[in-house]
Parts: C-alpha cells; sequence; structure tokens
C-alpha cells in the first residue's frame, strides 16, 4: 500500500531494457501528476514485446494492430490515481528510429505519454494529439 506522502511508481521488465536513473524517472512521473493537479495511489510500467502488446490491444481494446503503449487507469474516481502502463520496447525502438530521435528519449516520451493519460489527457483528435505533445515536450524539457 502506498503512502500517503509518497507515490508508488513500479518498473517491470518482461523484456529487457535499459533504464538509467530509474529514481529520477519516478520523480519526474511524480512531479507530473502534482503539476496536474492529480493524487497519484501507484503506479506500474510493464515493458514488453510488441506480440505481448497487440495480445492486450486484441483482448482489451478489441484493436488489431501494433502501439507502443495501452494504459489502464484502475481506481474508482475520486480516489488516487492507480494505473498499469504497458510499453512496447519494440515500438519504441522504432518510433525512436523514425521520429530520429534516440531510444532513451523515445522512452521518457512514451513513459510521460502515460502518465498524461491518467492525468486526463487524451489523443484521439488532432487537437488532443497536439495538446499531449506539448505536454510531453514541457516535461522532457525540464527534466536533466
Amino acid at each position: 500500500m502506498p503512502s500517503a506522502t509518497k507515490p508508488a511508481i513500479y518498473f517491470f521488465f518482461e523484456t529487457p531494457v535499459t533504464l538509467k536513473d530509474r529514481t529520477g524517472i519516478k520523480k519526474l512521473i511524480a512531479s507530473v501528476f502534482r503539476k496536474e493537479g492529480k493524487k497519484l495511489g501507484s503506479l506500474n510500467y510493464i515493458f514488453c514485446t510488441d506480440k505481448r502488446l497487440l495480445k492486450i490491444n486484441q483482448d482489451f481494446l478489441k484493436h488489431d494492430y501494433y502501439t507502443d503503449i495501452i494504459t489502464f487507469e484502475l481506481s474508482p474516481k475520486g480516489l488516487p490515481i492507480e494505473g498499469e502502463i504497458y510499453i512496447s520496447v519494440d515500438r519504441v525502438k522504432e518510433n525512436a528510429i523514425t521520429e530520429e530521435t534516440s531510444f532513451k528519449q523515445e522512452l521518457l516520451r512514451v513513459i510521460l505519454h502515460g502518465a498524461l493519460h491518467l492525468c486526463g489527457y487524451k489523443d484521439k483528435t488532432a487537437a488532443q494529439v497536439t495538446l499531449i505533445r506539448q505536454k510531453e515536450e514541457f516535461y522532457l524539457s525540464n527534466f536533466s
């Protein structure tokens, strides 16, 4: 059970990935929720393969395509946010090449993307995509 002052943020690795400065990343994630005015209880990040995330996408969202991230909010309204965020390491690697950025930078962007979804940001319309991207860039720029 997470404490009242410090949210519980965990990383699980179903596939190998280098994730340096985990403490700093956890502080960044917690700061996103604070700055967005949301109370975070606990959050699990699960790093997996394309195959695993495709299966989750098919089973839970009825989508038959690859994606880099799927976010599940698990808490009832009004309570501190609890969630699970599944990230395809394969997709992040591909996106880093496509976007001409480093794997580390793209992985951080996707980690923030999931946190922003739990803060209420969507990415279904062009305007929503623009806003969530601006938020990602804002928080990335504040991470040293």
